[in-house]
């Protein structure tokens, strides 16, 4: 019933099946705000945070998409500015995913904020000597150009696309997207950057302080460089899943092995850097203030474990199945990288955000342990349904992916 509405050239499935699909994440999403309903009207009381947690599951979540998202503008600088023409190919899904992973953080942030009627106090009053301020004045904007980019995507659509002023307005648009790519890459790096930053400034938690760069810690630009070296594959998984859920070949394995080597360089170079500062942090900064590496370390919940898994399992061993050839063209190898990519920066982002808070800082404090509770779960994976609902939309009703007409020919569909 709504055929004429499908991109040119390409087949969906039936009204009925889309029609259950979306009823599953609608289903998904409304649990989840249920439980954002209760925290916005009860208060954080309602969630696993306290007193000694301030940061928990939502900044976990929050950090890790905005890093995963960094796909959008790493892959939209390697194209419009660096001009690799075969990432045309992807470039849509990146914009896309990037504008849910960036919605999405946004709408934690408005739970996580504690009294959501005095959110807009960080634009209205900013404390300019917190990198949080610049952060999210760079998110705000940075999700304003994503938006930007999405725009003529969604003018593309074949029935508005008919329309000449549409039309028009879309290649125009497409025509100076190098601009907001150029925005985008500048307002990304910094916010990325900012977000690791504020943890290599806190002096009083040694598990996170790093020592300055002129006037940057390290953790700075460790933070832009594991987002750049896990969003391309991200958005690799993101096709991957489609194809296989929708039975099509959306985007050539070219495409997505060059995404791999893409992220496989940038994750190595992060990897040899992140290395080296956990080396210089464990024997330079720790004994000088009377800590030892051990000291950093409590059970199972904040075992050595999770840095090994963050470091070796899911850093050295993606970046050197990304980065050699013979491992990376092969389909399976090259997904079970990308997965052990993003779990290892999802893992750098949670132990950062609570092992940081969880060390006894002070002498009379001992090691807390963080469970966060159904509400922090729903309301996050609102978010994932949220996004999913976005990409269901936009592959149904818009041309989402240039090959896709071709690709299925050639396949025989």
């Amino acid at each position: 019933m709504d055929s004429k509405l499908f991109p040119e050239g390409t087949q969906r499935c039936s009204f009925g099946q889309y029609l259950i699909w979306m009823a599953f994440l609608v289903g998904v999403f409304l649990w989840g705000f249920y439980g954002a309903v209760l925290v916005l009207y009860n208060g954080i009381g309602t969630t696993g945070l306290d007193n000694y947690f301030g940061f928990g599951a939502w900044i976990t979540f929050d950090l890790a998409v905005i890093a995963l998202g960094a796909g959008a503008f790493f892959t939209g600088l390697l194209k419009y500015i660096l001009k690799i023409k075969q990432l045309e190919k992807i470039i849509n899904l990146t914009v896309i995913v990037g504008f849910c992973c960036y919605a999405g953080a946004m709408l934690v942030l408005v739970l996580d904020v504690g009294q959501p009627t005095r959110a807009w106090f960080g634009y209205w009053h900013p404390n300019v000597h917190s990198m949080l301020t610049e952060v999210i004045f760079c998110i705000t904007c940075y999700l304003t150009v994503l938006i930007i980019e999405f725009i003529p995507l969604i003018l593309e659509q074949k029935q508005l696309n008919k329309i000449p002023f549409i039309h028009a307005l879309a290649h125009n648009m497409h025509v100076n997207m190098a601009l907001f790519a150029g925005i985008g890459a500048f307002l990304s790096t910094f916010h990325q950057g900012s977000l690791g930053g504020m943890y290599g400034v806190l002096i009083g938690r040694p598990f996170s302080f790093r020592e300055g760069f002129f006037i940057w810690p390290w953790t700075f630009f460790l933070f832009v460089l594991s987002a750049v070296g896990s969003g391309p594959v991200f958005t690799v998984l993101i096709a991957t899943t489609m194809e296989k859920l929708t039975g099509k070949k959306l985007v050539d394995f070219k495409t997505k092995a060059l995404m791999g080597k893409i992220a496989g360089t940038m994750l190595s170079v992060y990897m040899f850097f992140k290395i080296l500062d956990t080396w210089a942090w464990a024997t330079g900064y720790l004994p000088s203030v009377g800590l030892t590496f051990d000291d950093m370390f409590y059970g199972v919940a904040y075992g050595k474990w999770l840095m090994f898994s963050e470091i070796i399992l899911c850093g050295v061993v993606p970046a050197i199945m990304l980065v050699v050839p013979a491992i990376r063209n092969r389909p399976g190898l090259l997904y079970t990288a990308a997965i052990l990519d993003c779990i290892g920066v999802s893992l750098n982002r949670y132990i950062f955000t609570v092992q940081t808070i969880a060390f006894p800082s002070m002498p009379f404090d001992k090691w807390q342990v963080y469970f966060p509770n159904w509400v922090e779960y729903a309301t996050s994976i609102m978010i994932v349904a949220f996004g999913g609902i976005v990409v269901s939309l936009a592959y149904r009703y818009l041309p989402v992916f240039p090959l896709e007409t071709k690709l299925n020919y050639q396949s025989g569909e």
